[in-house]
């Protein structure tokens, strides 16, 4: 246990002036004998930072590949990355080291192991039997450029085609080549003048292994007989081959081209194609051959025993049809279902019954990879309905602008926004379970509640279920709902100050336990929102308009009750200004035709109905002064206890009470800092234009259709005669609030206190009890709002607000207290009420701090922060000792930087791509809980069984033809590859694959159980074999004692 040092308290007085130095270091010196009482547990044996879960969409994925045995699905992309999904709830992420393209994916299936093609002619071997993922081998082609990728169910061996139009064979079990070597130049007509081009198809004949079929990209497919090592047959059309699909029959298969056609060819018939069809070509008159359409990049040929094969293709479509989105096409018999995507078509699989090719396939979905959305179309129903995913994917929806973490929230909270949430979900979906259903969840070691909210460029907010390593999204919040919408760029209003996205949230604060949520948008707007679960229709939205954009006037008011005098408006060359103002305008612009008191946005004036969910309480908007836009703002807080919420630019503060939805105190940033203001700033006189308004105080705007009937400030002007005696009443309230205001923020400006200075901009501030403990922020525990209450209910909430204590009565508190602040540079702990510093740690001092919290681990509380260098950093509190110090991620993009944060237990995360969020944890009890909460992918399963041949098939050699490869392609037949062909590389996961080993106790009594079962399988097999082995036996015995007696009387000659 650590004790303070009254050597660093000491430390601390330098900051105080050499007149006072003797009575403050009395005062420390007794702070200091109460501080040596605080313990702190934090060692950094408790810290330890490792990567947890990634989730979301696949960023910029590229192949796609699916086991139909163990039903997992695996996703590569063009960074590399490897994802992998089960059931919902498991899932994997692994990446490439060389960070090169994923072209090609291979599962060996029901093996628990997948094949890796990369654009650096690179194949890896990766381990799936183990909680995270590990690459056993690889293979570096060196000469050759990998093109496509084959391995046929249930063999070792893996054709790899090249775009030398070679085919290579690679021994998947200990990743060498074969010696055997397809070479394009015997594979075509020796009479062909040109080179065929790269290998885009390889597959073997669902009835005969020993059949290749090669496609190459020119046009030209040909059948080779593997074991002759010559073309049976070539087939050749004009156009572009992109994709082959066999029929399981192995008697034909169907080619896709260039220029939208399909051809049909029977095996045995290479002249010329059975049928051409050309899906979405116009049949021209007279016979013509239709117009060219759009290439078809993949056809695939799925047949059923009850009725007509499917043929799904992707693109194809005319060349007329602009501005079509891409499409999926469903071809089953006589009709045709054209399926429009919301993005590009990366790649799709025909999910079907059986894992064997030459059986019927019985087709029931389809999984299509598109380039930011995952979609699962079911082919069994009427109309092809897709699957609703329950995977996070849709985190970049809207793109990402802002993201908050909270863990060990409160245990209602979840269940709360998950039934508000579910009235939100899409009808029309496929009433059948999700068919990605392999793998295993991991142990439930965690059982606090976590919530992720991310705001997003639309406007819209997401609460996501983060608990136990999982992501679910719980509910929706669209925040631009409430302003009027530009149907075109031409209406957008001319008081915009971003071009794009102006609904975008920059800030989120949210009270986890009264749910009060506030957000700040781009466009200089605050929003506060209440939690119901009652549905209301508001009549008219609350709105306040803010002005936050002064100057310094060279008049200045002697009287505390008189109006202060009018702020020059702010200009471009100096932000920085003083003065509040801030009360709503009836004009659109000053009288010097500059636009004045008008925001950026326009609050909806017609009723609008709220969902149960969050709701809206006040809407706040910073005003145009003179021509000068608003300046976004900066920090934002919510105080859901005292119903308050406080907000700040570069310009000033400002606090409003969201309840009585008035502006309690609005105050420059100069005035923040009185004498000590360490910047220059010019003052200048008033406009003479500017005609005077209001004072400092913000009515609400009631949103009327008309500007000039808003509620005005009684200082701008007098009411209507027809004013009843309750707006008058109300009128002298606001009027008494504004006084006792002004009086409030003067004296505030006048008696600022002690000016603490750290280097950097003010990231975080927090406080501690006298035991060190964190005292949380007040609140009020949530409530129904929109349900009549009973006179004693409201009497009792009233007593429950805490009432504010004045600033001078503050001084009187005889309990010390701590301030934690964190900068960009360093972090201060302050002793409080005698405002002493009494201990600092610079942070960095060559980078800056992006993220600092103040979080509870271990039942204790530390900072953590997370710098531009990468470094990611613990210290102790109140001490600030260094207790972790780990180089993590530098700072490559402003992603990074806006969404990285810390919470509770030892949790962070950042967003890693513009589609995903990875998790990580700094906590070493998290560390080494991580294996059993890791879901499992493979999981032992029997294969089906293969087709039966039939009877007549069996007599008659009709059924599919075995092929002995390990004879063909065995380094005894074929010899050895040359070895500057490709390099063997051992990979870092070799050992944990001779192991086997899924480690964990899930995956010990699994792998001990699939073991048995196949001992017992084994056993029983032998036990079988040596009976029917005796049964021969004595069968034998039986018929040879019978013919002994039979022939044993006569002579030779009578036989």
């Amino acid at each position: 246990m650590r004790k303070f040092n009254i050597r660093k308290v000491l430390d601390g007085l330098t900051a105080v002036s050499a007149a006072a130095s003797a009575s403050s270091a009395a005062q420390q010196q007794q702070a200091g004998n109460r501080e040596t009482e605080i313990q702190e547990t934090l060692q950094s044996e408790h810290f330890q930072l490792c990567k947890t879960v990634r989730h979301g969409f696949p960023y910029q994925p590229s192949a796609l590949a699916f086991d139909p045995v163990q039903k997992i699905l695996a996703i590569g992309t063009q960074t590399g990355a490897l994802r992998l999904f089960g059931r919902p709830g498991v899932e994997c992420y692994c990446q490439h080291d060389s960070g090169a393209a994923v072209i090609q994916l291979q599962f060996l299936i029901n093996e628990g192991a997948l094949v890796s093609a990369l654009a650096d002619d690179t194949l890896h071997l990766w381990n799936l039997r183990q909680k995270r993922p590990a690459i056993l081998h690889s293979l570096k082609f060196n000469r050759e450029r990998i093109t496509f990728c084959h391995l046929p169910f249930q063999s070792k061996w893996l054709y790899v085609g090249t775009e030398r139009g070679n085919i290579h064979i690679v021994n998947v079990e200990s990743f060498t080549l074969s010696g055997y070597v397809i070479m394009w130049n015997k594979a075509i007509e020796l009479s062909s003048k040109s080179h065929p081009g790269p290998i885009v198809h390889i597959s073997d004949n669902p009835m005969d292994e020993g059949k290749l079929l090669i496609g190459f990209e020119s046009g030209t497919v040909v059948l080779w007989d593997l074991k002759s090592k010559k073309a049976d047959y070539r087939y050749t059309h004009d156009e572009a081959i992109h994709s082959v699909a066999w029929h399981h029959e192995g008697k034909q298969f169907i080619c896709s081209h260039s220029d939208g056609t399909l051809t049909i060819w029977n095996v045995k018939s290479p002249t010329k194609p059975f049928q051409t069809i050309t899906p979405h070509g116009k049949q021209l008159k007279d016979g013509k051959k239709p117009e060219p359409c759009k290439p078809i990049l993949k056809v695939e040929y799925k047949t059923t025993r009850a009725g007509e094969p499917f043929v799904i293709l992707s693109g194809g479509l005319s060349y007329d049809t602009v501005g079509r989105r891409p499409c999926l096409t469903v071809m089953h018999g006589k009709s045709t279902a054209v399926l429009e995507m919301d993005y590009s078509i990366v790649d799709f699989l025909t999910l079907c019954e059986t894992p064997y090719p030459n059986d019927f396939q019985e087709p029931y979905a389809v999984v299509v990879l598109l380039e930011k959305d995952l979609v699962v179309i079911d082919l069994a129903q009427n109309g092809y309905p897709i699957f609703e995913n329950p995977y996070p994917l849709t985190i970049h929806e809207s793109p990402v602008t802002c993201c908050e973490y909270f863990a060990d929230c409160p245990v209602d909270l979840i269940p709360a926004l998950y039934s508000v949430g579910a009235r939100q979900k899409r009808q029309g979906y496929s009433k059948k379970e999700w068919p990605i259903s392999g793998g295993n969840w991991g142990l439930v070691t965690q059982s606090y509640p976590e919530i992720i909210i991310t705001g997003h460029a639309d406007g819209s907010i997401k609460f996501w279920d983060a608990s136990a390593i999982t992501l679910q999204v719980l509910y929706k919040l669209k925040t631009a709902k409430v302003f009027e919408k530009s149907r075109n760029k031409d209406d957008r209003p001319s008081t915009d100050i971003v071009d794009e996205d102006p609904y975008a949230i920059q800030i989120i604060s949210w009270c986890p336990e009264s749910r009060m949520l506030c957000i700040a948008g781009v466009s200089a707007h605050v929003i506060i929102y209440r939690f119901s679960k009652q549905e209301v229709t508001t009549e008219v939205i609350p709105m306040l308009e803010v002005r936050l954009l002064y100057e310094i006037n060279d008049v200045e008011s002697p009287d505390g009750e008189q109006v202060p005098p009018l702020p020059t408006p702010g200009t471009g060359s100096n932000p920085q200004s003083i003065v509040p103002q801030s009360h709503p305008s009836t004009s659109s612009s000053s009288s010097d035709g500059l636009r004045d008191n008008v925001p950026c946005l326009k609050v909806k004036n017609s009723p609008l109905k709220q969902s149960p969910g969050y709701q809206i309480e006040l809407v706040i908007q910073l005003v145009w002064v003179s021509g000068e836009p608003p300046q976004q703002i900066t920090s934002l807080a919510v105080n859901s206890a005292y119903g308050l919420v406080v907000f700040g630019n570069c310009n000033g503060i400002a606090m409003v009470d969201y309840l009585q939805k008035t502006v309690l105190l609005n105050l420059g940033t100069i005035e923040l800092y009185g004498s000590n203001d360490p910047y220059r700033r010019e003052p200048r006189s008033p406009r003479k234009t500017r005609q005077p308004s209001g004072a400092g105080l913000c009515d609400i705007n009631e949103g009327t259709v008309v500007p000039e009937d808003r509620c005005k400030s009684p200082t701008s002007g007098s009411g209507s005669p027809n004013d009843s005696d309750d707006d008058q009443k109300m009128n002298n309230f606001i009027e008494k609030v504004k006084t006792k205001s002004r009086i409030f923020s003067k004296m505030v400006a006048n008696d600022i206190g002690t000016i603490l200075r750290l280097k950097g901009a003010i990231l975080r501030m927090a406080f501690l009890d006298i035991t060190g403990s964190l005292v949380p922020p007040a609140h009020e525990p949530w409530r129904e709002h929109n349900v009549p209450e009973d006179k004693d209910e409201k009497d009792k909430s009233k007593k429950r607000r805490p009432v504010s204590v004045s600033p001078s009565s503050s001084q009187e508190i005889s309990e010390n207290q701590y301030a934690v602040i964190c900068s960009e540079k360093q972090a201060k702990v302050i002793s409080l009420p005698s405002q002493n510093c009494i201990y600092k740690q610079n942070i960095t001092e060559t980078s800056f701090v992006l993220r600092g919290d103040i979080v509870s681990l271990s039942n204790s509380i530390c900072l953590a922060c997370f710098c531009a260098n990468g470094h990611i950093m613990t210290f102790s509190l109140p001490s600030l000792r260094p207790l972790l110090d780990v180089y993590y991620l530098p700072l490559t993009n402003m992603r990074i930087a806006r969404t990285f944060c810390f919470t509770n237990n030892g949790q962070a995360l950042y967003l890693v791509s513009p589609t995903e969020i990875q998790r990580l944890t700094y906590s070493q009890e998290t560390c080494e809980n991580l294996q059993e909460m890791l879901g499992e992918l493979f999981t032992p399963v029997e294969t089906p069984e293969a087709p039966n041949r039939g009877f007549f098939k069996g007599l008659f050699g009709g059924g599919a033809q075995s092929l002995d490869r390990e004879e063909l392609f065995g380094e005894s037949a074929s010899g050895k590859a040359s070895r500057s062909l490709a390099q063997h590389i051992p990979g870092p996961g070799g050992i944990e694959g001779v192991k086997g080993a899924a480690s964990g106790v899930v995956g010990e009594l699994a792998r001990a159980r699939l073991a048995l079962d196949e001992r017992g399988q084994k056993l029983g097999e032998l036990e079988e074999k040596t009976a029917a082995m005796l049964y021969s036996a004595d069968s034998f015995s039986k018929h040879a004692h019978e013919m002994m007696l039979k022939y044993k009387d006569k002579k030779w000659y009578q036989f």
